[in-house]
């Protein structure tokens, strides 16, 4: 987020022009030359930014109706729920329409112990609010609060996934998983993470990959690697940047150079990029913080070339 991400940004800039500027004495056709300068001017597209209502949680409880028009305002045209902030499923959809949003993804947690009845319950509500996407949010930690490094407990999750997944197609919906950092830490004392585990053990066409970029890097995965090697399969991005002191500020503000990531959009299967900050309207932070981070949020996205 700071001072050194920019002068890398800088840095990076400069190597990016040096090929087009050496172009007319290497001999570098007309052609080659527009295709370089077309792909350096990559976007992401408006109609697929999308804020995660978790970042507004305390200004969402407080108002509603005026929280939703204001994120219209910014521009946003969808949004990511993660409950229905104390209203039925179909009381929260009349929210949205009358903001003029689409809620076209949600998190809700698969039953734990597996219950495919109450399951259904929530695929019957995601239908409801109209989500295409319904997210698997968290996992990784045992009793205690700790990371969990029994693998075993990862096998019997991804059996969960493709369960909740194969009914979730069944429904019309696309079911995902989001990650935080827990899911990369080593299993059983060997090499394999959880994230090898669940990636390896659910069906692909069953449970597609939500990337929080902020917690793979914390987990020290690099996302240009995870796309490398889940491609077509990393369908939604969370957006949120990383400071000095590996905590949270806004996009474009910190380290993560989301630029060099987006270049791998269409390798990755993206469709949808989602801003977020964990600790919006969080003490000392406020609400109105909340709703700053999602209009820098929406800002940096629509300016953002690469």
């Amino acid at each position: 987020m700071p001072s050194s991400p920019v002068s890398r940004r800088n840095l990076l800039g400069a190597a990016a022009a040096a090929p087009l500027l050496a172009a007319p004495f290497i001999g570098a056709t007309p052609a080659s030359a527009a295709a370089e300068t077309a792909h350096r001017q990559s976007r992401v597209p408006l109609d697929r930014i999308s804020v995660q209502l978790y970042t507004l949680r305390d200004q969402l409880s407080a108002d509603l109706a005026a929280s939703l028009a204001e994120l219209r305002a910014i521009g946003y045209t969808r949004v990511e729920h993660a409950g229905f902030v104390g209203r039925t499923a179909a009381q929260f959809r009349g929210f949205l329409d009358a903001a003029g949003l689409k809620a076209t993804s949600g998190h809700v947690a698969i039953p734990q112990p597996w219950d495919a009845t109450a399951w259904q319950r929530a695929l019957d509500d995601a239908n409801i609010v109209g989500n295409h996407f319904i997210v698997h949010p968290f996992f990784g930690v045992d009793a205690t609060g700790q990371p969990i490094r029994d693998g075993a407990r990862y096998h019997a999750l991804a059996r969960d996934l493709n369960r909740a997944g194969a009914l979730a197609k069944r429904a019309g919906l696309d079911f995902g998983y989001h990650n935080h950092q827990l899911e990369f830490v080593r299993q059983d004392g060997g090499s394999r993470t959880g994230y090898d585990i669940l990636t390896a053990e659910t069906d692909p066409d069953l449970v597609h990959l939500e990337v929080d970029l902020f917690w793979a890097w914390r987990g020290t995965a690099d996302p240009v690697d995870l796309i490398q090697r889940h491609r077509g399969r990393i369908r939604q991005v969370h957006v949120k940047d990383m400071d000095t002191a590996a905590a949270f500020t806004d996009p474009g503000a910190g380290l993560i150079d989301f630029g060099r990531i987006f270049q791998h959009a269409r390798e990755a299967g993206l469709v949808e990029y989602i801003v977020e900050r964990d600790d919006a309207g969080t003490p000392p932070r406020t609400p109105a913080d909340a709703l700053t981070t999602a209009r820098n949020g929406y800002r940096y996205l629509a300016d953002l070339r690469y």
